[in-house]
């Protein structure tokens, strides 16, 4: 989300020397197996003019109300690079809350947090930048929110500083006070893709299953963002997000909920084809990647509502929320 042209930049090597085009087609073929309906397990990423006075009465209403959508990630930073978060950054916070408790009974609404953590910019590193975060997750939970959904981008795989901070933050915002989740990165297609894709370019693309797993236990939800992947076609796509899923689900401990990222969202560039990524193509990948397995916790996630069309939604609700299974289009609508 921070650095998408970024990241879209670095799958293009690695992946398609490692990762070919046709082994991600074969990914795509199949027929997915019949999906539960969703449950509310979902979840979307909301803009920031929720809490800074632009938005007013939930516009999402009736999505939300209409799906299996449970959680929400309502955009409350950035943090400074210290990790401080002003009070003057999310003026309606409160407001925003009560708003989306009043529209959704029962909607669990996270303040999403996050920063670049470039050097020079957010240094997870440090202590006293962890102890502000951490600061920063009590203030939101003060404010009224539900839980604090953390955002750190590029983390490079098995960093050390991202754990202290999970273990500090779980520490003092323990289940019973709130939930804690955080949108995590791509997990390697193949072993040995982590290290190499970014030792060569200098950015962490993909994490290693065994740090995503450390991640994953110490928090209550995670969403990965499965998109950004620089895939030519929503082939491509498919066979993409379905490895990602199967990955997904053996890495993440059953105890740990999980949802797969869709792009509700059309920026189109030589990195990033929103042809190729569609929500379409991305729901069937995840139920792909999903077969027949009946985990609880299970959802997607959609990425983000003030991008998101008619056609994103409709793509969600009909192809998600039944077992009915469209085709798959070979050109944008």
């Amino acid at each position: 989300m921070w650095c998408r042209l970024v990241m879209g930049l670095l799958s293009v090597a690695p992946l398609s020397a490692v990762a070919s085009g046709a082994g991600l087609l074969l990914l795509a073929q199949g027929r997915p197996a019949a999906a539960p309906r969703a449950s509310g397990q979902d979840a979307v990423w909301l803009g920031h003019a929720w809490v800074d006075g632009r938005n007013g009465e939930p516009e999402l209403a009736a999505h939300l109300r209409g799906g299996g959508i449970g959680d929400v990630y309502l955009h409350t930073g950035p943090l400074e690079y210290d990790g401080t978060l002003p009070p003057s950054r999310y003026p309606r916070a409160t407001w925003a809350v009560e708003a989306l408790h009043r529209a959704v009974p029962g909607l669990r609404v996270h303040a999403w947090l996050g920063q670049l953590v470039d050097p020079g910019k957010l240094d997870l590193s440090s202590p006293s930048v962890r102890a502000n975060v951490i600061k920063a997750a009590g203030q939101v939970l003060a404010a009224g929110f539900d839980g604090v959904h953390y955002n750190f981008e590029p983390t490079p795989d098995g960093d050390q500083g991202l754990l202290a901070l999970l273990d500090g933050t779980r520490a003092a915002v323990p289940p019973g006070r709130g939930v804690l989740s955080m949108s995590v990165h791509h997990i390697e297609p193949l072993p040995g893709m982590a290290l190499a894709g970014n030792s060569l370019l200098g950015h962490a693309k993909w994490w290693t299953p065994g740090y995503l797993t450390q991640v994953a236990r110490r928090v209550d939800q995670v969403a990965v963002m499965s998109y950004d992947t620089a895939q030519p076609t929503e082939a491509l796509y498919t066979g993409y997000v379905r490895r990602q899923t199967a990955l997904a689900l053996a890495a993440v401990p059953p105890g740990t909920r999980l949802v797969m990222g869709l792009p509700a969202y059309h920026d189109d560039n030589l990195l990033r084809h929103a042809s190729a990524e569609t929500v379409a193509a991305a729901v069937r990948g995840v139920r792909l990647g999903l077969g027949a397995t009946r985990r609880p916790g299970f959802g997607v996630a959609l990425y983000v509502d003030f991008a998101a069309l008619p056609g994103d939604w409709t793509a969600y609700h009909r192809d998600w929320e039944t077992a009915a299974v469209s085709p798959l289009r070979t050109a944008p609508e």
